[in-house]
Parts: structure tokens; C-alpha cells; sequence
């Protein structure tokens, strides 16, 4: 089986992820797309998040209809700042042998990459699926292999889709009372509004 992998803050998941997760999905064949929210994500040490629990039950809302999407708070669960690494290599510890991992992220992020944790373990595990992102450049693949030699062989740069929604566009939004209705499933954006989520 081929396996998506989407990491993130999802403060809050908004339709973004879901576009990235279903054209990866069709586009890479496959099974399913596993979403992994982060527990404390070492990027973001300085920045407070909404509540793991807060966080998860948007997820759970956003995917309830979608078979196959899956949640797993592996993250959350585990103690200490969110290392991808880590997280792949616990699920490659849950599935066979013969199954492929795919790991999504945004173009911005793969340029990023040679200041994560081993990197270079990293695209042994698994395969790197990386989506546009407005106002992004393309990433070039051959400074990247000076810093991890053999990613050229590991990453999928994709085309498409151009999604331009942005977490953080959302919570401001919402700060300014402003509708999010069109940006995240409704059965989140209801959760926000009953939960005041953001507005503090």
C-alpha cells in the first residue's frame, strides 16, 4: 500500500489541507492519507497553539465523512518538541514492509529541510511529496542535494494544487469577527464559534 502522511499545527484544518491531502491522493494512487497533528512543533517553540484537544476534535469534524483520511495523534502523545523523523519511523513500525510511505509538504517546507532532524534518514524512510505554496519559489533540487546527497531520488515536486489559505489568515479572521465559512469544513467552523476558539 502507498501511504500519504500530512504533518501539521492544523490551528485550525481548514479545506487547504483537504484539497493538498485528496490531489495527492488521486494523483500519487494513494490508499489512504494519515493526518498527524503536531504536539509542539520545534519551529513554532514560540508561538502558543490551541490545545491538543481542541485541535484533534476539528480533525476528527473535517474527516469524519472521508473513509480515507485518517487521524493519528502520535504527536500529541509524545513527549518532548514534534520531530517528522520520529513520527515516520513509528509508523513504519506499524505497517508492512512492502508499504510506502509518502510524506506531504508544502515546497516552502522541503527548502527547510536540511535544518530538520536527520534529514538525510528521513528520505530513507520515506518518499517526500512537496505542493505548491503561494508566493513560494520553486525549489531547486540540486542545492538541496549538496546539503542531503540522493533527495533528488526521494522527492515529487507537484504542480498542483495552488491552495492559497493560511491557519494563520483564519485565526485573524476570527479575531476580527469576520466569517471563516469558506475557508474550513462547516462542521469546524462551528466549532470554533461554539468553542470561541481564537478570539483571545
Amino acid at each position: 500500500m502507498n501511504i500519504g502522511v500530512l504533518g501539521g499545527t492544523f490551528d485550525p484544518v481548514h479545506n487547504g489541507h483537504l484539497i493538498v491531502a485528496e490531489e495527492a491522493k488521486n494523483r500519487l494512487n494513494l490508499t489512504e492519507v494519515i493526518f498527524v497533528p503536531a504536539g509542539q512543533p520545534w519551529l513554532k517553540v514560540d508561538r502558543i497553539i490551541t490545545p491538543a484537544e481542541h485541535r484533534l476534535q476539528m480533525l476528527r469534524l473535517a474527516l469524519a465523512d472521508k473513509p480515507y483520511f485518517k487521524l493519528s495523534a502520535m504527536e500529541i502523545e509524545r513527549a518532548g518538541p514534534s520531530y517528522t523523523v520520529d513520527t515516520i519511523t513509528e509508523l513504519q513500525g506499524q505497517l508492512d514492509a512492502e508499504d510506502e510511505l509518502f510524506f506531504i509538504l508544502g515546497q516552502d517546507n522541503l527548502v527547510q529541510l536540511p535544518q530538520w532532524r536527520e534529514p538525510s534518514r528521513l528520505i530513507q524512510l520515506c518518499y517526500l511529496v512537496a505542493v505548491p505554496r503561494p508566493g513560494s519559489p520553486r525549489p531547486k533540487l540540486k542545492e538541496l542535494e549538496a546539503s542531503i546527497p540522493g533527495i533528488s531520488q526521494r522527492v515529487m515536486l507537484m504542480d498542483k494544487p495552488h491552495v492559497d489559505i493560511s491557519a494563520e489568515a483564519i485565526r485573524d479572521r476570527v479575531v476580527r469577527g469576520l466569517s471563516v465559512r469558506h475557508l474550513v469544513p462547516e462542521p469546524v467552523n462551528r466549532y470554533i464559534k461554539e468553542h470561541k476558539l481564537y478570539l483571545t
